[in-house]
């Protein structure tokens, strides 16, 4: 009985009323657009035409939205909501759509970057003409690069199957390009800079997932990075090697010069106690200049008297990196901000920050890295604190190293690996960069042989940890230190070999793999 009056009322709803919406049939079309996108919003707009040649008595259109984005308002139709499923049906007063006629309805939404909807339905039938829901196609495979301008990045990709409407280009969230064929150029960028897209193909049923991230850097770039594999040399200890001989030996051809201190108060010396210029420090690196190679001089370390807490200003210690600049014609600089003086003194950390971003706006193309100790969980406090402070201050740090060792590790490489993969997180947070571009942002800094605290980064482990970091993209790869790139099998930690057994320049012959 309960049934048989529910068919009676749904019959008498549709000849009395003419309020049950009619099924779709060809000519029923719903069209999404973006209306405005304001970045944490956008406005939305649907509007449905009736070309099928017969008065449309009623509407239903429902579709979903991608995952967190959710509709705050809406207008000019009734609407019901389900976590991201939403029904919308025509007005009251509006019951019918003559053929020939459209109507539409708009909604506000947040957050922006929604540029389609997903699994559209206009009367049960699929959005795109009453022929059915083709599904969403599938993802694009082999996403390429096929050339590179100073101000250009051109893309290809295998096409998706399925019913395709086109395909659309991201970087990160932003649509960068969409097209209907299966490449397209991106204009309009800077010279020599890197990017990372996405390619994602759509119907009127949705988009595909998004394919394979591909990264190439503009043409145009004039100066080299400072050393994508740099150990740390040092003069002041360790019967340090002449750097020509472990070149021809090894192949690596940039060194990580160790350190720059304060010579007195802002002015910077080596060691604290050698000139910049016309001492062992310049003929050395006049030496590795001579064999085809560079260097990145450090700034800090963990002993000594540093430039940070001696500068009183981000200007005046601006001024003394820029010293050592000039002397030099450098490339690249190394903060090495581990002592505590520095590290854990935040009025110091912002000093130095403050100090790099001056130094990148008065020496366009030369490279800035920060070098800070780490946890085998990622940065820590102070760590995560500079990471945040950077991106607050707009200091334009280029990379990010992190030291991993003296944990008392029994697992050196793993820990290494879970450390960066932490550091990669924290810098995806503080600076929205997708996975890629974190990785391009960062570097490592490890301890060859054993450390202070006797963990042991053998040859293999070594070999291990610089093909992570090579598959990933990192920037750097370093080591302290190249003085200490020599076997002394149980010879303990010390300051000219390595403490276990190994061949000569083994350490850098394998980081100059990287």
């Amino acid at each position: 009985m309960r049934r048989r009056l529910t068919v009676l009322l749904a019959t008498f709803a549709t000849l009395i009323l003419g309020l049950t919406p009619a099924a779709a049939a060809p000519g029923l079309t719903a069209t999404y657009t973006t209306v405005s996108d304001w970045g944490t919003g956008f406005e939305g707009k649907i509007t449905i035409a009736n070309t099928s040649g017969t008065t449309l008595n009623g509407w239903t259109v429902e579709f979903d939205l991608p995952a967190g984005a959710t509709i705050t308002s809406s207008w000019d139709a009734q609407r019901t909501s389900s976590g991201q499923h939403h029904t919308f049906r025509n007005p009251t007063w509006a019951p019918t759509l003559p053929s020939g006629a459209t109507a539409s309805f708009g909604f506000n939404g947040s957050p922006g970057n929604v540029t389609t909807i997903q699994n559209c339905r206009l009367n049960g039938e699929g959005c795109d003409g009453g022929s059915g829901n083709p599904g969403a196609p599938t993802t694009p495979a082999n996403p390429r690069v096929t050339g590179t301008t100073n101000s250009s990045i051109s893309l290809a990709w295998n096409g998706s199957s399925g019913t395709v409407t086109g395909y659309r280009v991201y970087e990160g969230t932003a649509v960068r390009a969409t097209v209907t064929g299966t490449s397209a150029t991106i204009g309009n960028l800077g010279t020599c800079t890197g990017h990372t897209y996405t390619v994602a193909a759509y119907n009127a049923a949705g988009e595909s997932a998004k394919s394979a991230a591909v990264s190439a850097t503009t043409a145009g770039c004039t100066q080299p990075t400072g050393g994508r594999g740099a150990p740390y040399l040092y003069l002041g200890w360790g019967n340090p090697p002449a750097p020509a001989t472990v070149m021809s030996a090894t192949g690596i051809r940039w060194f990580t010069m160790a350190f720059v201190l304060s010579g007195g108060g802002c002015t910077p010396s080596w060691d604290s106690q050698r000139p910049l210029l016309g001492g062992v420090d310049q003929q050395t690196i006049n030496a590795i200049r001579a064999a085809g190679g560079d260097i990145v001089p450090s700034f800090g370390g963990w002993s000594g008297n540093k430039l940070g807490p001696n500068c009183a200003t981000p200007q005046a210690l601006a001024g003394a990196y820029q010293q050592v600049i000039d002397a030099y014609d450098l490339k690249a600089i190394d903060i090495d901000i581990e002592n505590t003086d520095e590290f854990e003194n935040t009025v110091v950390q912002d000093r130095i920050l403050g100090a790099l971003k001056i130094v990148k706006q008065n020496n366009p193309g030369i490279q800035t890295i920060v070098t800070f100790g780490t946890t085998t969980s990622g940065p820590n406090y102070y760590g995560n604190r500079l990471i945040d402070q950077a991106a607050a201050l707009g200091a334009n740090i280029d990379v990010f190293t992190i030291m991993p060792f003296d944990f008392g590790s029994a697992n050196i490489g793993q820990d290494t690996i879970n450390a960066s993969e932490a550091l990669k997180n924290k810098l995806r947070s503080a600076f929205g960069w997708s996975d890629a571009q974190a990785y391009q942002h960062m570097g490592i800094s490890g301890m060859n042989g054993l450390s202070d605290q006797q963990e042991m980064t053998s040859l293999a482990t070594w070999t291990q940890i610089r093909d992570w970091a090579k598959t990933r993209g990192l920037a750097r790869l370093a080591y302290w230190a190249v003085n200490r790139d020599r076997p002394c099998p149980g010879g303990g930690v010390v300051s000219n070999c390595s403490g276990i057994a190994q061949p000569d320049w083994e350490f850098t012959r394998i980081t100059a793999g990287f």
